[in-house]
């Protein structure tokens, strides 16, 4: 059974009618050090979660951004090993969302992964590339051990495919903003709203909505109808640049927000 700490986190903020931050981060780039300043720095400035991705070498879901990182972090020799130790150094207060593709997972050893994870303070997990029904084994080693299994849902899912989908979701639903990989845009379409109001027809968990989040003025804009803003690429751009950039685009973003 889930500790309840997403959920908790969502009634939180729920009752202060304030939509969640949530930065994407991942783990080793530029280098362990600089994740780790990183972390506790989206804490500090008022993230609501945090989402730490798994270097991973085939990251097909992901932008150039993300991919570059996940290539020097490999190079860095991040592994799941060192990004769960990164998480347990950071002693976060906000839930840990972990973001990963299935293989790294498989190959850490998924039963022992689920209680590492849990012992370094990780609440939930989204696995990319596993199908909501398609390996109810692995959903259930990663539900039944204590992690809530966080449901990535792309806009052109039919109905049918939607309420299956989030039938056995935990924590919240992240909405792919926009077919394609991730990276950053300026433009928030009309559909994406209207395909918010669907999920909402078939879940009453809340809705993050991710990929391609590129600013202030558009996650304000998404803030309207979904419950929480995702941002990665833009910020791992800026992390490549500097802590001082990703902060200053971390304060941007809770600002346009509302204040935590």
């Amino acid at each position: 059974m889930s500790d309840r700490r997403i959920a908790a986190q969502w009634s939180a903020l729920r009752r202060a009618r304030r939509p969640a931050l949530i930065p994407y981060l991942t783990a080793g780039y530029p280098n362990r050090a600089a994740t780790l300043d990183a972390l506790n720095m989206v804490a500090r400035r008022g993230a609501d979660f945090v989402e730490v991705g798994v270097p991973f070498s085939d990251p097909l879901a992901d932008g150039p951004a993300i991919q570059y990182a996940s290539q020097v972090a490999l190079e860095g020799g991040m592994t799941v090993a060192g990004t769960l130790d990164l998480i347990a150094s950071a002693r976060l207060s906000i839930p840990v969302v972990l973001f990963s593709y299935l293989n790294p997972l498989l190959a850490y050893d998924l039963s022992k992964f689920v209680r590492d994870a849990l012992a370094a303070g990780v609440a939930g997990v989204l696995v990319t590339d596993l199908p909501a029904g398609e390996d109810p084994a692995t959903e259930a080693a990663i539900r039944g051990g204590g992690l809530d299994l966080i449901r990535l849902i792309a806009p052109t899912t039919t109905e049918h495919r939607l309420r299956h989908a989030v039938r056995d979701a935990d924590g919240f639903v992240y909405l792919i903003s926009r077919l394609g990989v991730t990276g950053a845009r300026t433009t928030v379409t009309a559909a994406l709203e209207d395909t918010v109001g669907r999920l909402r027809r078939v879940t009453e968990l809340p809705i993050a909505v991710g990929f391609g989040m590129a600013g202030a003025e558009q996650a304000r804009a998404v803030a309207r109808f979904a419950d929480g803003v995702v941002v990665g690429s833009a910020l791992m751009e800026r992390l490549g640049k500097s802590l001082s950039a990703a902060e200053d685009l971390v304060r941007e973003l809770r600002a346009a927000l509302g204040d935590a």
